[in-house]
């Protein structure tokens, strides 16, 4: 007996470390009902043991032109669907209902933004809060704008804006950029650690609706997802993009990547962003359904 409980002892300090280092603390902020996708990535990311997801936000998605009256809510309440059909307990918070304000205070006071700014300031030294945002920047944008001491404390993950490697040219006209142009400003020009996959990238990575309602038809996961399918304004579009779960696959995988650090104009920030340039995008699909599959109740 003491012989047993000398090896747990001495095992103890082990299993400790190896759980404080295997899960990496990362906050979520998306658009969840504006595209099918966001369901899609979500639920990748929420399934990977090797992630501590510490919150779901939700974002806006106001200015389109297919909006509801209440996006955010809209997302809120698909964020928090989703969690209890995975049966995980993980901290949901409302974001700002609209982009950031013109003059003044130009925050969008809200849980998320107020969350973001607790997550990093809870940071060890060294260490930096991730955030993968899959929508507008309204809720971390509004946290630094708030408090901009965070800067240095945050690694975000963002999926917009386009980027021409040829040219060397950045646009700024894709949806995610222009449902808050000065959240995304504010942003470029700050000392957050930034990691962008532009969506001329995260193009590549189609999925056929026929051939996910194939792998997934004795899933029960798989079968909420092609609800969302179906259910979206578009349900009768055979083939989708799912850009949201590139950028998670590329966060989760990134040996399945190539990126390449550009340093931006001078209206642009004048500092170095990372953009990814390549997916191994055959990889990440099948990575998904395969994470998707394994899902029991």
């Amino acid at each position: 007996m003491k012989l047993i409980l000398g090896v747990f002892i001495l095992l103890f300090p082990v299993l400790n470390l190896a759980q404080g280092t295997s899960s990496k603390n990362v906050t979520i902020d998306l658009d969840t009902g504006n595209e099918v996708d966001d369901v899609f990535a979500l639920a990748r990311i929420l399934l990977d043991s090797s992630i501590n997801v510490r919150a779901v936000n939700a974002t806006h998605w106001q200015t389109s032109h297919w909006s509801i009256p209440n996006t955010m809510e809209n997302s809120h309440r698909l964020n928090q669907q989703l969690l209890a059909v995975l049966g995980i307990k993980t901290k949901t918070n409302r974001g700002g209902q609209a982009r950031m304000y013109d003059w003044g205070d130009k925050a969008q006071h809200s849980a998320a933004a107020y969350d973001i700014i607790a997550q990093a300031h809870l940071q060890e030294e060294g260490d930096k809060l991730t955030v993968i945002a899959l929508g507008a920047l309204t809720n971390i944008a509004s946290a630094l704008f708030i408090d901009s001491t965070i800067s240095d404390k945050i690694d975000l993950y963002w999926l917009g804006s386009t980027y021409d490697f040829e040219r060397g040219v950045f646009g700024l006209t894709d949806f995610n950029s222009t449902m808050d142009v000065p959240a995304l400003q504010l942003l470029l020009h700050s000392n957050v650690e930034m990691h962008v996959l532009p969506v001329n990238i995260a193009r590549a990575m189609r999925i056929r609706y026929k051939d996910m309602r194939d792998k997934f038809e004795n899933s029960s996961l798989g079968n909420y997802l092609i609800k969302r399918w179906d259910n979206h304004l578009d349900p009768l579009r055979k083939e989708r993009t799912l850009w949201d779960v590139a950028l998670v696959e590329a966060f989760l995988h990134p040996e399945w990547s190539k990126s390449k650090s550009i340093k931006m104009s001078k209206d642009n920030g004048n500092r170095k962003i990372e953009f990814y340039q390549k997916l191994e995008t055959d990889l990440m699909i099948n990575d998904f359904k395969a994470t998707i599959l394994n899902f029991k109740y």
